[in-house]
C-alpha cells in the first residue's frame, strides 16, 4: 500500500498536533533496534497519546489496508518493533501514553498505560510497599507494552513467572479499530476464553496494548546475595535443588557465568572485580528474598544453610554472601554486564534457547562441541537463567578470526544450535521473542498443527494482516487465508 500525502495528512490529525514525526533525522531512533541488526524505514511515526487515538488511527489504516508496526521502548532484540525497509508501513509509538491509572493497595494491583517505563512502575509499587517483580536489563528504557507484547522474562522468573503471570487486565486497539475494555483487577473470572492471554507475547501482531492491569506482590525487605564457585553445570544444577527445598520457596534468582564470561566482564566493565582470590571454570549468582520480618524468618541464616548442606556434598568449591545492598548490586554487576561485556571481544552469535534444568548439563557439553567443530577456537559464553532452564548461549569469534567471517557463520550456527535444542525437547526462543529474526525458525520447529492455529487466529482477528505483518508466522503462512 503506498502511502499518499492524503493518507499522511489524515494520519496526523487523527494523532494530534504533538503526535507526529516526519522529520527524517529525529524518526531515526525509531527505525534501527539496539544491536544495529535491522534498519527500517517509513514515512510516518504517530505518537498518540490516549486510546481512542490510537483506535482512530487503526480504524483509518484497516479501512485503506495501511500496515501497522507498534512500538514501546524499542529495546527488543529481534526486529519485532522495526518496519521493513519498504517503506509503505506506519510506526505507532506508544511513548507518549504513560500514565499510571490507578493504584489498589489491598487488591494489589495498578493499572498503567503501555507506555509507562517498567523502572517507573517498579518504583511506583515500591511506594506501596509492594513489588512488580519484572527486571531485565532494559529496565530503565523498555516499556509495559513492549514486556506483555513480547512476554519478557527476566532475572525473577523463577519465582515470580514471566510477564503473563504478572497480569490480570488489559485494553487493546483490535485490528478493527475497536477496543476491548479488558481491564480488570480480578484473579478469578473463569467466563470463557481468557482473551488476554491472546495478546502475551503477540509482538503485536493481533492488536495494540495500550493498558494493563499488573499483579503486585508484597515487598521482599530481606534478601540475601551470594556468588559461588561449583565444580560444573551439573553441581549447579544439584545446588538449585537444594536451595528450593531449604528456602521453602525463597529462592527468586539462580543465574550460571561461566569463567570466560567472568573474565571478560572483570577486564573491559569499570568498577567489576572478581570477588572471589581463586579462579574456578563455573560460578552460581543465587538471591532469596522474603517479605516476612527476621523475628518470623532468617533469611540470612536460611542462605547459611544452602551453601553448608551444598559444601557438605562438594557441590560449592568457595563463595562470598553479600552483607549489604552494595555488595549485593556489585555482585549483581558481574551478571547483567555480560552481554556488554562481550562486545569488547570482538563479533558474538547469540542464541535465547530453554531447555528442561535437568538436561542443563548435558546441552551445555553438546553444544560445546558443535561448536568447535564449526567454528575452531569459538569461545561459547552460556550464562543466565539456569533457575528457569533459560540459557544464553552466546558465542563470540576466535581472537585470530575476522568479525566480518565470524558473523557470517550466524545461521549456520543458529541452525546447528537450535536443532540441538529441538532434540532437547526445548525451546529456540525462550524469553526474547520471534520478531522478524526468528520467523524461519518457526518455519523449521513448529509443527503444522501449531503454526495452522496460529494462522487461524491471525486471519479471525486480522484478516487484512496489517498489524506487525511478517512478525512471528513466516511471510507465506501469515498471508494465507482462514
Amino acid at each position: 500500500m503506498c502511502l499518499s500525502d492524503s493518507h499522511l495528512n489524515i494520519l496526523k490529525d487523527l494523532s494530534g498536533p504533538k503526535g507526529w514525526q516526519d522529520d527524517p533525522r529525529e524518526m531515526s531512533a525509531y527505525l534501527t533496534e539496539p544491536r544495529g541488526k535491522y534498519q527500517g524505514k517509513t514515512a510516518l511515526v504517530l505518537l498518540p497519546d490516549n486510546t481512542q487515538k490510537v483506535a482512530d488511527i487503526v480504524r483509518y489504516c484497516a479501512q485503506h489496508k495501511i500496515a501497522i508496526v507498534p512500538q514501546s521502548g524499542n529495546t527488543g532484540l529481534v526486529g519485532g518493533s522495526i518496519p521493513t525497509l519498504a517503506g509503505d508501513q506506519v510506526l505507532i509509538s506508544l511513548k507518549r501514553m504513560n500514565r499510571m491509572r490507578h493504584t489498589d493497595p489491598d487488591n494489589q494491583s495498578m493499572t498503567v498505560e503501555a507506555g509507562c517505563i517498567l523502572a517507573d512502575v517498579q518504583q511506583r509499587a515500591r511506594d506501596i510497599d509492594c513489588i512488580f517483580p519484572l527486571s531485565l536489563a532494559a529496565e530503565g528504557s523498555c516499556m509495559i507494552g513492549g514486556n506483555l507484547s513480547t512476554n519478557a522474562g527476566g532475572v525473577n522468573v523463577l519465582h515470580y513467572g514471566n510477564a503473563r503471570n504478572l497480569l490480570l487486565g488489559l485494553e487493546v486497539v483490535l485490528p478493527s479499530g475497536e477496543i476491548w475494555h479488558g481491564l480488570t483487577g480480578l484473579r478469578k473470572d473463569n467466563t470463557g476464553y481468557d482473551l488476554k492471554q491472546l495478546f502475551i507475547g503477540a509482538e503485536g501482531t493481533l492488536g495494540i496494548i495500550t493498558a494493563a492491569t499488573l499483579k503486585l506482590s508484597p515487598y521482599p525487605h530481606q534478601k540475601q546475595t551470594a556468588f559461588v564457585a561449583v565444580p560444573d553445570p551439573k553441581s549447579a544444577v544439584e545446588l538449585l535443588s537444594i536451595a528450593r527445598r531449604v528456602s521453602g520457596g525463597c529462592i527468586t534468582a539462580f543465574e550460571l557465568v561461566p569463567r570466560r564470561g567472568l573474565e571478560m566482564v572483570t577486564h573491559h566493565m569499570p568498577g567489576c572485580r572478581d570477588p572471589l582470590e581463586t579462579a574456578y571454570d563455573w560460578y552460581v549468582l543465587l538471591e532469596t528474598t522474603s517479605s516476612l520480618n527476621r523475628d518470623l524468618l532468617d533469611l540470612e541464616r536460611v542462605m547459611e544453610r544452602i551453601l553448608e548442606d551444598a559444601l557438605k556434598k562438594d557441590l560449592v568449591l568457595d563463595g562470598v554472601i553479600a552483607k549489604n545492598d552494595s555488595e549485593s548490586e556489585a555482585l549483581w554487576g558481574l551478571r547483567e554486564h555480560l552481554s556488554e561485556a562481550q562486545k569488547h571481544e570482538g563479533g558474538s552469535i547469540k542464541h535465547d534457547i530453554s531447555v528442561a534444568i535437568s538436561t542443563i548439563p548435558e546441552f551445555l557439553l553438546k553444544a560445546a562441541d558443535i561448536v568447535e567443530a564449526l567454528i575452531p577456537g569459538a569461545r561459547p559464553v552460556p550464562f543466565g537463567h539456569l533457575g528457569d532452564g533459560n540459557l544464553h548461549y552466546n558465542v563470540s569469534q576466535p581472537r585470530e578470526m575476522a568479525k566480518s567471517d565470524f558473523l557470517e557463520r550466524w545461521e549456520d550456527l543458529n541452525r546447528h544450535i537450535h536443532d540441538l535444542v529441538k532434540d532437547f525437547h526445548g525451546s529456540f526462543s525462550a524469553e526474547h521473542g520471534i520478531g522478524r529474526m526468528k520467523t524461519t525458525d518457526m518455519a523449521r520447529y513448529k509443527s503444522s498443527v501449531e503454526l495452522g492455529m496460529m494462522r487461524r487466529i491471525k486471519a479471525a482477528l486480522d484478516p487484512e494482516d496489517i498489524m506487525n505483518p511478517g512478525v512471528i508466522l513466516p511471510a507465506e503462512i501469515s498471508q494465507e487465508k482462514a
